[in-house]
């Protein structure tokens, strides 16, 4: 009697699978495409199409607004998301390096509280905290958006780097301490180059949280702290023109080319 052949489960076997996965890319990206598209719009029109050219790009880049926000922007998400990675690295550590002890789950529960919390209620939150320094101390500068963001990208790098430390073998980190290396010529030497990927990744999740958040800046920042996002939030509630769209395919852009030297680095290193 012959065997009964078994054919492994496939998701893509399901019904409608193709009609769903289809469905998924168009909305997430046709959106997209649409902005790209008219960034290029001869028109200050978003529904006509009026010919090719570069004029709302020379209009952002000669806009000294524009500027001034995209650099504070990037400085603000490279500092905050340098400064969470920090933290988060330290905080993977100390919640994998040990063994299971009293209270670790509620060490997770705090690291994590950020994406668990409605961004609006931590805005408040930190909009009240700041408010009673700047009365006691009438410091006012970007300090406050440093502390705000990094507060809010700790979580975003603390995965990656913890996922990253619980599938690593430790088999090098006891080698090195059977040889006499000290923790920190462990940590330097084997901890940190293998559990680096984790460490971009979690730099590079920190500085889109960073450059993208809207409702904890616009909590905490004062007057003369606009970043792009709350900018671009301002202009469009007056008037939506493509300025808005090539401003806005730049910073894809640069998305997109740091994702990629993020892939290739990781590549590498694996």
């Amino acid at each position: 009697m012959a065997e009964r052949r078994v054919r492994s489960f496939s998701i893509t076997r399901l019904p409608g699978f193709g009609v769903i996965a289809l469905a998924t890319f168009v909305l997430l990206y046709v959106p997209i495409v649409t902005l790209v598209v008219f960034s290029f719009n001869a028109q200050a029109s978003m529904s006509t199409w009026g010919g090719f050219s570069l004029t709302w790009y020379e209009a952002a880049f000669n806009n000294r607004q524009v500027r001034e926000v995209s650099i504070r922007s990037l400085w603000l998400a490279v500092v905050a998301s340098g400064l969470a990675t920090m933290v988060a690295t330290l905080a993977a550590l100390a919640t994998t390096r040990t063994s299971r002890f009293r209270g670790q789950t509620m060490i997770y529960a705090l690291i994590n509280q950020p994406l668990m919390v409605p961004e609006v209620v931590t805005g408040v939150a930190l909009l009240i905290f700041f408010a009673a320094i700047r009365v006691q101390t009438g410091y006012s500068g970007m300090g406050y958006l440093v502390i705000a963001h990094t507060a809010f990208c700790i979580p975003f790098a603390y995965l990656p780097i913890k996922a990253r430390l619980e599938t690593m073998d430790l088999t090098l980190e006891r080698a090195a301490a059977d040889l006499y290396a000290s923790p920190w010529q462990a940590f330097r030497h084997i901890t940190l180059p293998l559990v680096m990927p984790g460490v971009m990744a979690g730099f590079m999740l920190g500085f889109v949280i960073s450059l993208d958040t809207v409702v904890i800046t616009e909590f905490v920042k004062a007057a003369g702290q606009d970043t792009l996002p709350t900018y671009m939030l301002g202009q469009l509630r007056r008037q939506v023109t493509p300025e808005m769209n090539a401003i806005a395919t730049l910073f894809l852009a640069l998305s997109v080319v740091a994702v990629t030297i993020f892939f290739v680095l990781s590549r590498k290193r694996a």
